[in-house]
């Protein structure tokens, strides 16, 4: 095995672990009384899962460089088709991002956000992540980057189900009737409201 293929296993090791991280934290978030995510504050947890994110974001990037276009998916169309997938997930997620003070996107308490993107979707910036994330799979066209993008994904999909049970804590009714009537992802109600 040479030096390039050792660096891209372990950067493919190291994702892999910081994402089983961000499992643990959802999981315990979900199975018992303990809050680790959202944090609410700026609390280890809040510290913890951020470090897991960026050695994940750091990890996903050297392999797609170490592994570019190594798999079966067919070129031209899987980059081009990875490319747009990409660039409409980035956009949808900056939208709705920029709507969010800088800590509430982190998961620090603050407002309820219901106008904007947050109109249609609950969570654009999630739906943005799903988007790109799959989009950035074809793009680079390696096998590691498209298990590390289900990973991804995979987390991404627990990352509200943890969050509900805070916010309707946090703003009660006022989330109740929100949550009534915007899909938590995407759904019919979000066809018909960007149609109108």
């Amino acid at each position: 095995m040479d030096v390039l293929s050792t660096l891209s296993l372990v950067a493919f090791a190291a994702g892999l672990s910081a994402a089983g991280g961000v499992y643990l934290i959802l999981a315990v978030t979900l199975t018992t009384d303990r809050q680790w995510w959202p944090p609410g504050d700026k609390t280890w947890a809040y510290h913890l899962h951020w470090s897991l994110v960026g050695v994940f974001n750091v990890s996903i990037l050297l392999v797609a460089v170490l592994d570019w276009n190594t798999w079966l998916l067919p070129r031209p169309s899987s980059l081009v088709a990875g490319g747009l997938l990409t660039a409409l997930g980035a956009g949808i997620f900056f939208r709705g991002a920029n709507v969010m003070q800088s800590d509430e996107v982190r998961g620090v308490t603050g407002d309820l956000y219901t106008g904007g993107p947050y109109a249609y979707s609950r969570n654009p910036q999630y739906v943005g992540m799903i988007i790109g994330t799959a989009g950035f799979a074809l793009l680079t066209n390696a096998l590691f980057v498209a298990v590390l993008a289900a990973a991804h994904i995979g987390w991404v999909l627990l990352l509200p189900v943890a969050e509900e049970p805070h916010l309707r804590d946090e703003y009660g009714q006022e989330y109740e009737q929100y949550a009534a009537r915007v899909p938590r992802f995407v759904g019919l109600r979000t066809v018909r409201e960007l149609v109108n």
